[in-house]
């Protein structure tokens, strides 16, 4: 079959494109190219480099495979970073490369697929996914550490009917490996953990940078309203932060809510910080149907899930969790299974 493989540079996606191409598939690469600086300039830390995008171009070419670079630019600006800027303005957690994965990589690519004239996307994402009676299953990837099915919980049956995810059957150390029998130069690259239009820079100094006018000065106050000082702007703030608060009360305290009409960040101590459940929006059932009553709830990428209860908008937690943030993905689960994924739209306690 022809296939697309999407290549970030790293050794994962990498292997991806090399396992397809030894698999006798026809095989091409593509690289996105999803942010500038201000003169146009390539992030230098981050994913999405210069440097990736060399990598990526010299697999390739070891691999015979052609090979492209698309620039999302535009779409990445408007549908991941100005959203990153108006959650953080508006007291929200946003995971910005799940949404990159949600309205740039996977919407554009899935629909660039006819123009490749290929038939199905791959990636490199710890996951796995499979044809169970004619239903398709995103399960988590065979290498529990590094599963990457948390950040792909968006996805639909029509998305996963056209997805391949090969080094999902595979733990990171075969995958390196692998890469290294193969001579990729990948084989030892190290990942990136950085935003990659934040890069190394502390979020705060990105939003301060590109969009000073979320932060509008106000009060910080206890969970009784007392006001205990003044904060320079809400976009500085998440829920369950302890350090950086400003104040000094003598004992730990934590952000426990974010006010966004008042702009005022409402500090508490660590039992009030459990909630009892969100009401989520963005629902997407990745097993086709909707689902109500017993799941798994995971609300942090590398969290574990906990259990809960789902109907309709409403989730609620066997066990009161702590730091549920509003702009957060939560991924719902049977076992291993994706059943699909939502945002926290607000939590009650």
């Amino acid at each position: 079959m022809k296939v697309l493989v999407a290549m970030s540079g790293g050794v994962d996606s990498s292997v991806a494109a090399a396992l397809m191409r030894e698999e006798g598939h026809d095989v091409i690469g593509v690289t996105l190219k999803l942010w500038s600086g201000p003169n146009g300039e390539a992030p230098t830390a981050g994913c999405c480099t210069v440097s990736d995008a060399e990598d990526a171009r010299r697999v390739a070419a070891q691999l015979d495979i052609p090979y492209y670079v698309l620039d999302y630019t535009e779409e990445f600006r408007d549908g991941v970073v100005d959203r990153f800027v108006r959650d953080y303005g508006s007291g929200r957690t946003p995971n910005p490369c799940i949404e990159c994965n949600r309205t740039v990589k996977f919407d554009r690519l899935l629909g660039s697929l006819a123009e490749f004239d290929s038939e199905f996307l791959v990636t490199g994402h710890h996951a796995r996914n499979a044809n169970v009676g004619g239903k398709w299953r995103l399960l988590r990837g065979q290498d529990r550490a590094k599963d990457q099915s948390y950040v792909l919980s968006m996805l639909t049956q029509g998305e996963l009917s056209r997805v391949v995810l090969p080094v999902g059957e595979l733990t990171k150390a075969d995958v390196r490996t692998i890469a290294a029998d193969m001579g990729l130069r990948t084989a030892a690259k190290p990942e990136s953990m950085d935003i990659c239009f934040v890069g190394q820079r502390d979020y705060r100094g990105f939003l301060r940078e590109a969009a000073p006018e979320v932060f509008e000065p106000g009060r910080v106050t206890g969970t009784d309203g007392v006001e205990l000082g003044r904060h320079d702007g809400i976009a500085g703030f998440t829920i369950g932060q302890r350090r950086g608060l400003g104040v000094a009360l003598g004992e730990p305290r934590f952000v426990v809510r974010i006010d966004a009409g008042s702009s005022t960040v409402v500090l508490g101590r660590r039992d009030e910080l459990a909630v009892a459940g969100a009401r989520v929006s963005q629902l997407t059932w990745s097993v086709g149907h909707p689902v109500s009553g017993r799941v798994m709830a995971q609300y942090r990428a590398h969290g574990e899930p906990v259990e809960a209860t789902i109907h309709g908008d409403r989730l609620l937690f066997t066990d009161r969790q702590e730091a549920v943030a509003p702009g957060q993905t939560v991924a719902f689960y049977d076992d291993d299974m994706v059943l699909g994924g939502a945002l926290v739209a607000d939590t009650f306690v």
